[in-house]
Parts: structure tokens; sequence; C-alpha cells
């Protein structure tokens, strides 16, 4: 039986095995039942080998497989603690009663979707044998004169699998297990899980609905980040927009550390307003935007393009290959033709505007009456409240299912997260009527 801490109290659990995968199962299991919590820190690593009977390099091998798989962090004399939000098995979707309104999705509204139907009619189905260059010529000539409009140089793309398929291989392709990334907070669940997996050790960054912070990044920078994550526009959670004038005080920060690995996320360009500023800069030796498709296009169309410099492309082929290869050309052909049609482009114009109307009048509806909330751009508002649990509780049973933020939370106060892709208007009125009513101090309690 082994003690180990967890917020200042002492547990018991076993942790048991001779070899390191046995041990790194052990430790495992326990996180996995709940035993041993996110947070709690581990016994050093000679005095678990003393208490096992076994080598301290046995014990030092299996903290180093359970770093490699993200479920514990080694910060030196900190000692070895389990990551607060790793990734023991996929976070689940909640799941409502009927008649629930399910605002927690992040989906786009299906109604405001390109008909897919036509295109895969029309797109050339021949095969494509191994050997063939991964990327679609005319795919890329199209993401190229895309690149340049918004002003990222283009001379370097290659095609990936999805938004974080290709963060993750741009991310692989420049840091280790062990090194620090920063990321904007509020944070996407999806990639700091992922920075978990990886070993990566994440740092956040505050943001504003002009993005992140200056003094925030400088910070987290500062901290020994190898790399930091940005998402332009339809930040998610907090919807923030990165402006021009918030982009050049970014780059005046990231001038002082020339090192640093930029990645920007651009996953909702087609479909929102707001925003027009970038990180990305053909002067820096390390950089890259991945750009997606799917909350555009269609969820289910698994694909994004990558700039950047010719190093952190050419390493993101290079690892590409050596796992799924290239991304089906068949997808390539219909993202063609989908952009190519002037009617893509008059319905993603369409969705655009109505994302922002519904989104815009929840927003007006809320300050109206008192309640902070932000959402510069996208498809979510985050709404800052005292009570995350409570507040989610108590529009629950007024019919509404929204996030708790503490599953994007780092460091960031608390807060919630709706959807608004299929919010009307109407609603939204109804929902902030609501909301107030739930944030309000019950009488008799302090504010």
């Amino acid at each position: 039986m082994l003690c180990y801490k967890a917020l200042n109290v002492t547990t018991r659990y076993h942790i048991a095995g001779r070899r390191a995968t046995d041990i790194a199962a052990s430790v495992e299991r326990g996180i996995r039942d709940g035993a041993i919590t996110p947070g709690s820190q581990l016994p050093p690593v000679r005095r678990l080998a003393g208490r096992l009977g076994v080598s301290a390099a046995t014990v030092a091998s299996a903290y180093r497989e359970l770093r490699l798989r993200g479920l514990i962090i080694a910060a030196g004399r900190q000692g070895t603690t389990v990551v607060p939000r790793g990734p023991v098995a996929p976070r689940g979707k909640p799941q409502f009663a009927p008649g629930i309104r399910d605002l927690t999705g992040g989906n786009p509204d299906p109604a405001l979707l390109p008909a897919l139907a036509p295109h895969l009619a029309a797109i050339d189905a021949e095969s494509v044998m191994y050997g063939t260059a991964p990327s679609e010529p005319a795919l890329l000539e199209l993401a190229a004169a895309r690149f340049e409009e918004d002003g990222v140089p283009a001379e370097h793309m290659t095609v990936v699998g999805g938004a974080l398929d290709g963060i993750e291989l741009v991310i692989g392709a420049h840091l280790r297990p062990g090194d620090r990334v920063a990321v904007e907070d509020p944070c996407y669940p999806g990639f700091s899980d992922l920075a978990a997996v990886m070993g990566l050790v994440s740092v956040p960054m505050a943001v504003d609905d002009r993005g992140p912070v200056p003094q925030a990044m400088a910070a987290a920078l500062r901290a020994g980040a190898a790399a930091c994550v940005v998402t332009p526009r339809a930040q998610n959670p907090f919807g923030a927009a990165l402006m021009p004038e918030r982009a050049a005080e970014l780059r005046a920060v990231l001038r002082r550390f020339p090192d640093v690995l930029v990645v920007e996320d651009e996953h909702a360009r087609d479909i929102t307003g707001g925003g027009g500023g970038t990180l990305s800069d053909a002067r820096r030796e390390r950089w890259a935007q991945v750009r997606s498709v799917s909350k555009a296009l269609g969820p289910d169309l698994r694909m994004a393009v990558v700039s950047g410099d010719a190093t952190t492309v050419s390493r993101v082929e290079g690892r590409r290959l050596l796992g799924a290869g290239w991304v089906s050309h068949l997808l390539q052909r219909l993202v063609v033709s989908l952009w190519r049609d002037p009617a893509t482009a008059a319905t993603l114009a369409e969705a655009a505007r109505t994302y922002d109307t519904r989104r815009d009048a929840l927003l007006l509806e809320l300050r109206a009456r008192g309640v902070p909330c932000h959402g510069s751009s996208g498809l979510n508002v985050w709404v800052p409240v005292a009570h995350e649990g409570a507040v989610v509780a108590s529009l629950l049973q007024g019919g509404w299912g929204v996030l708790a933020g503490e599953r994007f939370r780092i460091a960031a106060p608390r807060g919630l997260r709706i959807t608004t892709s299929t919010l009307e208007p109407a609603e939204g009125a109804k929902l902030a009527a609501d909301l107030e009513a739930a944030i309000a101090p019950a009488p008799g309690r302090l504010a």
C-alpha cells in the first residue's frame, strides 16, 4: 500500500508491479478508477523503487511511459504529478432528456452547410495509386489564393486530415515530451487533451475579445514555452477574434522569442466575421497556419491545408507518409469542386451572416440584462459565472443544456460555453432571461 498526496490530503492506493509496464499499468488503473485524482503527486522514483523492491531505472521507465501517454507531468524538483486534465478515456458528450435544448455541441447548423450531393456526382472518381503526389495541385492552388488573401504566406503547403491532425503534426515536428506549449485560456479541450497525450505541458495565455493578451503571451514564453497556439477567429470557447492591432502587438512580443514555433488554428475563416489579424510570418523560422474546412463545409469533411515554413511543412509531410500516407484524393477533389462553385461562396456568406446574427442577438439580450458575456466571432458565447455547476443545473431545469467552463479552463475564471449556431433570436431572449435568473443571488444570500 502506497501513500501519495493530493491537495495536501494523504490518500492510500496500491501501486504494484515488478516490471516498468506493470507499474505504469497500475498507476493508469488508479487514474482511470478515480483512486488517483488529477493533480495528485506521485512518489519520487527512488522512494517508489525502494518500496516495490525494484531498481530506480525500472520506475523511471514506468514514469517515462506514463509521460509519453500524457498521463503525468514531471516538473523537476516539484515532483511528478497526474495531469489535471489528461484524458484516460475520451470526453463524453452530455446526454439530455427529450425536450432539453442542446446548446453544447459546437456544431455548425446542418441547414447552413453546402449541399454535397451534386459535387459528389460530379467529381473525378479515378483511382489513385501508391506513389501519387499526396496533395491535389488544384486544391493547393485554390488554398494558396485564400491564404494570400488573408496575408498568410503560401509558398509551402500540404494537406492533412483536419485541424487537430494538422496541429498535432506541426507540434510533433518540433516539440518533444516535456516541452511547454502556450495555449489560450480558456482553451479548446481537444487541443489541451492532445497536448497532454503528447506529453507536453500547457502554459495558459489569458484571452480577451481581441485575442491573446500580449502580457500573458510574453509571460508564457518567458516561462519556457517552445510553441504557442493561437486561434485567429471564432476562438473556442471564448469567441475571441484576433484584431490587426492586437496581432501587431503579439508580433512584437514574438520577435523577442525568434525560436518559438507559432501555430494558428484557422478553423472558421469562411463562416464568421471579425478578426482579420494573423501571426503567420515568413520571416519566422518556425510557423504554420492550419486551415480546416470542417466547420464551413461539414464536420465529416476531415481535411485541412497547412501553410508554413519549408522545414515544418516538409516534416509534416514526412510524418504523414509514415502514418495515413495522404488525405483521400476523392475528398480533396470534393473540396475543390465546392470551392470553385459560386453557389458555395453564396451559401457560406449567408451562413456567416446567420451565425453572426444569432450570436449577437444573445449577446445583446445578455448585455441588456447586465450579464457579462463574450463572443466577438464564431459559434459560441462565453459567460463568466461564479458557480458553474449551479448555473448549469438551473438552466437544465429551465430546459437549456449548456457546458460548464471547467473542461475549457486552465487558470481562467469560471464560466459557461453556449453554442449559438442554431439558436434563433427569439430563443436567445428566453435563454438570457433564464440565465439572468440562474446567476442572481438567492434571497438572503450575499452576492
